[in-house]
């Protein structure tokens, strides 16, 4: 079979994909195109070609890359031309998310599955427009509900797309709790001490 009419057609996918693809997905629709050949393509043949697609588009001769994130794989433009593309996408650009739906978010990462009361508990605050702005990105879903709690309160998770969003390859480049506190501990730190001067010229 032709390694580069495959390379080829892998790309078209990727391209035409309005989600990151799985090499999995790759894989069968490859399959399910050449299948009359009867010569299946395996991991072990789609794999470099993936990487020969990213290494093309890492040259300064293209406008855009393909990236594995989100779970799969996809074009995304590169960072120089942000202000460019933002012209013609402004209302996308500018609905990011509020502190208060950040913080929401990171505690369904982090203790999912959660209920709402759960997540206000750990707040402090009401939660009900920021799980509702996170359903609508699809960054959450409903899992289903706690039945062993009264009323039987609906479960949240995150969604596939989180990986996406934030361009994630896998769950576990996710930040650690442990970091997080560490790096909050160190910003409050920060602003209870005095300036740099002051500190250099401490005896300590």
């Amino acid at each position: 079979m032709d390694l580069e009419k495959l390379t080829l057609h892998a790309e078209s996918l990727i391209f035409a994909s309005d989600k990151p693809i799985s090499d999995q997905q790759i894989l069968d629709y490859l399959n399910l195109s050449f299948g009359f050949l009867n010569q299946k393509i395996d991991m072990s043949t789609l794999i470099p070609i993936l990487n020969s697609l990213i290494n093309k588009y890492q040259n300064d001769f293209y406008p855009f890359v393909i990236i594995e994130s989100g779970g799969g794989y996809q074009f995304l433009s590169k960072k120089e031309y942000f202000s460019t593309i933002s012209n013609i996408n402004t209302e996308k650009f500018t609905k990011k998310l509020s502190n208060a739906a950040m913080e929401t978010l990171a505690i369904i990462a982090y203790q999912q599955p959660i209920t709402k009361s759960e997540i206000e508990k750990i707040r402090g605050v009401n939660c009900d427009y920021s799980i509702q702005k996170l359903l609508e990105k699809e960054l959450i879903d409903i899992r289903g509900r706690n039945e062993q709690l009264p009323g039987r309160p609906i479960v949240y998770e995150v969604s596939k797309n989180l990986m996406d969003y934030f361009g994630l390859k896998s769950w576990d480049e996710l930040p650690k709790i442990n970091d997080i506190i560490s790096i909050e501990q160190n910003s409050a730190l920060e602003v209870s001490l005095p300036a740099q001067e002051s500190i250099t010229n401490s005896p300590l």
